[in-house]
């Protein structure tokens, strides 16, 4: 006689499932979980695909037109979104994880730009031009925040939006017109680091007020970024060269996976303890220098510029076109009141230098483009005032495309 027959009767007849034949638990499983065995990557392929694909047609744009492509991102973003011309389906959580780890490496970067001697050289010399500069930009979004009936929280967050500029965007122009040994250009490299300084404070606080809680704690959260804060430019400035002979080596995958990994580690650590992920990421970077800070340039620069296209491209998905009409004249008007406010913030910082008034005019215009630090601070501020994100946005786009149209007017 035969064996008996093996077949899935068996297992109704007392034979315990996990000793079926492979074969019969393979199609039971699929039978159970049929998603499992019909998943499908090709519509996330192809989404991804056509959208990088998009963003790379803007970016040469940018580049035809010797333009930024912060706005062209933004605007890109604002035709696909919701409630636009042509909304796109897309895998928005895929999306949303890629845009913020952007986020993180542009700011990475941002950071990665000032060794120890740096900070401690402009700290020194360029205290009275970033209080200049502070109290000049600082006042127009703070008091627009609060005559539109917003909360003191959001007005902050605005006040911060219409203060710093683009780091990104200047250095970019400064480099493509070829002024970066002009004799303005160190005074404007000194006024953007102390404007990324303001802001590796000023995040921390801001993200630990909207996070909100009882005062006690509020007040032990403020004062542990703002010490942590302080203690990372310490460490950056007197021990720097130490912590970086700790990351040294000769390996550019080994470099690249350690670097990115501790932008990760850190950013989500600090983000645990209720401070924005994006500041900690910036502190990595600046805690950063030397050698390692160039190979970290070399090795990120690429991934950093397609991630931070992903952020530009989704924070313009979020808006609704239609919330930007309502919100346009209050743009027009802080971008008037702030491009003035930037040129007497470069006439004054130059006051000191024998340079004609056509120089000094030009390095005021030069720092009207504003860009990532304002768009990362509105998306901090949108849980708590969903107005801000559509007007920051509307904002940038005009700062972003009229500074540096305003810049190299003046020759």
């Amino acid at each position: 006689m035969g064996h008996p027959s093996r077949g899935p009767s068996n297992a109704l007849s007392g034979r315990p499932q996990n000793r079926l034949p492979r074969r019969y638990v393979k199609i039971l499983v699929a039978e159970e979980h049929p998603i499992q065995s019909t998943l499908d990557f090709s519509p996330i392929f192809i989404e991804f695909g056509a959208l990088i694909i998009g963003l790379a047609v803007l970016s040469r744009i940018s580049r035809h037109w010797s333009v930024s492509s912060i706005p062209l991102y933004l605007i890109a973003g604002l035709i696909c979104g919701d409630g636009s011309l042509i909304p796109l389906n897309l895998s928005k959580d895929f999306i949303q994880a890629g845009a913020q780890m952007g986020v993180l490496l542009l700011l990475f970067m941002l950071g990665l730009e000032y060794s120890g001697d740096q900070l401690k050289q402009n700290l020194k010399s360029g205290l009275p031009a970033i209080a200049i500069d502070f109290l000049l930009n600082f006042p127009p979004g703070l008091l627009a925040g609060l005559l539109l009936g917003w909360k003191p929280i959001p007005a902050v967050l605005l006040g911060g939006v219409t203060f710093v500029s683009s780091s990104g965007i200047i250095a970019r122009l400064l480099t493509e017109s070829g002024r970066m040994k002009c004799p303005e250009t160190p005074t404007i490299l000194s006024i953007l680091v102390l404007e990324d300084l303001v802001m590796a404070v000023f995040l921390p606080v801001t993200a630990v007020l909207i996070a909100g809680g009882a005062p006690s704690r509020i007040v032990i959260s403020i004062a542990f970024a703002v010490l942590s804060t302080a203690l990372v430019f310490f460490v950056a400035i007197h021990y720097g060269q130490f912590f970086n002979r700790l990351l040294a080596h000769q390996s550019d995958e080994t470099i690249l996976l350690t670097v990115f990994g501790s932008v990760l580690l850190v950013s989500g650590l600090v983000e645990r303890l209720h401070i924005s992920a994006a500041i900690g990421a910036f502190l990595v970077g600046i805690a950063v220098s030397g050698p390692i800070a160039k190979q970290s340039h070399r090795l990120l620069s690429p991934l950093r510029d397609l991630l931070a296209a992903i952020f530009f491209f989704f924070f313009g998905l979020e808006i609704d076109p239609r919330s930007l009409p309502p919100v346009l004249l209050v743009a027009l008007a802080l971008v008037a009141v702030t491009t003035a406010t930037k040129v007497l913030t470069g006439f004054w910082a130059t006051h000191g230098f024998l340079l004609c008034r056509r120089t000094r005019l030009r390095t005021g215009l030069t720092l009207v483009a504003h860009g990532e630090f304002s768009i990362v601070i509105a998306g901090l501020g949108v849980v708590v005032e969903p107005r801000l994100g559509p007007l920051a946005a509307a904002y940038v786009l005009l700062m972003a495309i009229g500074g540096p149209i305003a810049a190299r007017v003046i020759r």
